[in-house]
C-alpha cells in the first residue's frame, strides 16, 4: 500500500512539474516585458520611470479585475474535461464565453485609463508625473483586449497539457517588446523617438501579436482545431455565462484586493517622494520575477484540482494541491534567502549606484528589497493555495478573506507605521508582509477544511464547497 501511495505523489509530482515549468516561463516571459519597460524608460530619466511606475499601477488595478474573469476558464475547463474527458461542446462553449468576456470587459476600463491624468491628480501626485503617466496609459490601454483573448486561449490548452505553445509565443513577444520599446522609445529605423508613449504603444503591439499567434495556434493544430473555437462565436448560453461569470467576479475582486494593495501602496510611496515611488517600482519587479514561478505553480494546482475533481476523485485532489503548494512555498523560501544576501547586485541590474542622480534611489531601493524578502515565502503560499481552491471553483470565501487580510490589516498596519511610526516606506512593506501573512494562513485553513469534507466522498464532481 505505501509503495502505491509513493508512486501516486511521485506520478502527481511529475505531472505538476510537466504543467507548470512552461507555465513559469510564460509568466517570467510576461514580467520580463514589464521589466524591460520599466528598464528603459529608467534610462530616459527618473521622471519617465516614475511616471511609468505610476502609471502601470493604475493600469494592473483595474487590468485583474477582468483578469479574474478569464482565470475562472480554467477551472470550469478543468472540471468539464475530468468528468468528460472527450467532450467537445462543453469545452468549446465555455472558451467562447470567455472570448466574450474578453471583448466586453475592457470596454468601461478604457474610458477610466483615458482619464488616467485626472485620476492621478485626484489622488495627490505631482502634475509633471500625472501628466506623463496619462501620456503612457493612452498607448498602453488598448493591450487589455488583445491580451485577454491570448489569455483565455491560453487557460485552453493549458487544461489540454499543452502549455509549451503559450510559452514559446510569450517568449517571442519578450523579444519582440524589447524590440519595440527600443524602436518607438528612441526612435530607430527612421521612426520618430516617442519617448514613455512608445513604452505603451510597444506593449499593446505585442499584446495583438500574441493573441494572433495563440489563436493561429488553436486553429490549426490538430489536436485543437476539432474544438472549432471561433465557429458560431455569436451563440451565448445565458445560464453558462452567468456561471461563468460569477465565478471570474469572485476570482476578479479578490485579484483587484491584492493589486489593489500594491497599486495603492505605489500612490503612497509616490505622496512620500519620487526616490521612494521610483525605489519601490524597482523592488516590486525584482519581488513580481520571483512571485511568476509560484504564480506558475498555482496555475498549474487549478488544473490538476480542478481535473480530480471533475472525475470525483478526492485524493487525488489532495495530491494534487499539497505538491504544488510544498514546491511554491519551498522556491520562496530560497529567494528570500537571495534577496537578503546579494541585494546591491540585484538592485543594481536597474541603478548605476555611481550616478549621483540614481543614489537616493539606489539606497531606498535597497533597503526595501530586505523587507521584500520577508515576504517572500507568504507571498507565494497564498498564491499557490489560492489556486488550489480555485481548481475546487471555492471563491467566495478567500474573496472575504482576501479582503480583510489585504485591506482590514495589510494596508491600515502599513499607513499607520509609515505616518504615524515616522517609518515611510518601509512601514508600507512590514504591512503588506502582515497581509499576505493573514492570507496565507487562512487560505490554507480553508483549503484543509474543504478537502476534509471531500474525504467523505465519491463519484462524480464532489460538492465540498459551502
Amino acid at each position: 500500500m505505501a509503495t502505491v501511495t509513493s508512486a501516486l505523489w511521485r506520478s502527481e509530482l511529475k505531472a505538476t512539474i510537466a504543467l507548470a515549468w512552461p507555465m513559469v516561463l510564460t509568466n517570467l516571459a510576461q514580467t520580463a516585458m514589464g521589466a524591460t519597460d520599466v528598464l528603459m524608460l529608467g534610462w530616459l530619466g527618473p521622471d519617465e520611470l516614475a511616471a511609468g511606475a505610476i502609471g502601470t499601477n493604475i493600469y494592473f488595478l483595474l487590468f485583474f479585475i477582468g483578469f479574474g474573469l478569464m482565470l475562472a476558464i480554467a477551472p470550469v475547463l478543468a472540471e468539464e474535461i475530468g468528468a468528460f474527458r472527450h467532450e467537445v461542446r462543453r469545452v468549446r462553449q465555455t472558451v467562447r464565453h470567455g472570448l466574450w468576456l474578453a471583448i466586453l470587459v475592457p470596454l468601461p476600463i478604457w474610458i477610466v485609463l483615458w482619464n488616467g491624468e485626472s485620476v492621478l491628480l485626484w489622488t495627490g501626485q505631482e502634475p509633471k508625473t500625472a501628466a506623463l503617466a496619462g501620456i503612457y496609459l493612452h498607448t498602453l490601454q488598448w493591450a487589455l483586449m488583445p491580451f485577454y483573448g491570448y489569455v483565455v486561449l491560453r487557460n485552453f490548452v493549458s487544461v489540454k497539457a499543452r502549455p509549451l505553445s503559450a510559452m514559446i509565443i510569450t517568449l517571442v513577444g519578450v523579444a519582440f517588446n524589447a524590440l519595440a520599446n527600443w524602436v518607438l522609445i528612441f526612435g530607430h529605423f527612421g521612426l520618430p523617438a516617442m519617448g514613455i508613449q512608445g513604452s505603451g504603444l510597444a506593449t499593446s503591439l505585442t499584446s495583438l501579436l500574441m493573441f494572433i499567434a495563440m489563436a493561429a495556434v488553436v486553429s490549426l493544430d490538430r489536436e485543437f482545431r476539432r474544438y472549432h473555437l471561433f465557429g458560431r462565436i455569436w451563440r451565448i448560453d445565458p445560464a453558462q455565462f452567468w456561471r461563468l461569470l460569477k465565478l471570474g467576479a469572485s476570482i476578479g475582486m479578490l485579484l483587484l484586493f491584492e493589486t489593489a494593495l500594491f497599486s495603492v501602496s505605489g500612490l503612497v510611496m509616490g505622496n512620500i517622494g519620487r526616490d521612494s515611488v521610483a525605489a519601490y517600482a524597482i523592488a516590486l519587479q525584482l519581488a513580481s520575477i520571483t512571485f511568476m514561478i509560484p504564480l506558475g505553480l498555482s496555475q498549474a494546482a487549478t488544473v490538476r484540482v480542478g481535473l480530480f475533481y471533475g472525475a470525483g476523485e478526492p485524493d487525488g485532489i489532495r495530491r494534487a494541491g499539497w505538491t504544488s503548494f510544498c514546491l511554491g512555498t519551498g522556491f520562496m523560501a530560497c529567494t528570500a534567502l537571495i534577496m537578503l544576501a546579494i541585494p546591491d547586485t540585484l538592485i543594481g541590474l536597474f541603478l548605476d549606484r555611481n550616478d549621483p542622480d540614481a543614489a537616493p534611489v539606489y539606497a531606498l531601493a535597497v533597503g526595501f528589497l530586505s523587507f521584500a524578502a520577508l515576504f517572500q515565502i507568504v507571498d507565494g503560499a497564498q498564491s499557490v493555495a489560492g489556486g488550489m481552491l480555485r481548481g475546487l471553483q471555492d471563491t467566495r470565501i478567500p474573496l472575504i478573506l482576501g479582503g480583510i487580510g489585504y485591506w482590514g490589516i495589510g494596508m491600515p498596519l502599513g499607513l499607520w507605521l509609515a505616518f504615524e511610526q515616522g517609518m515611510q516606506g518601509r512601514g508600507i512593506w512590514l504591512g503588506l508582509a502582515a497581509g499576505l501573512a493573514f492570507v496565507a494562513v487562512t487560505l490554507l485553513w480553508r483549503w484543509v477544511k474543504v478537502t476534509a469534507r471531500a474525504g467523505a466522498l465519491s463519484g462524480s464532481a464532489p460538492s465540498v464547497i459551502s
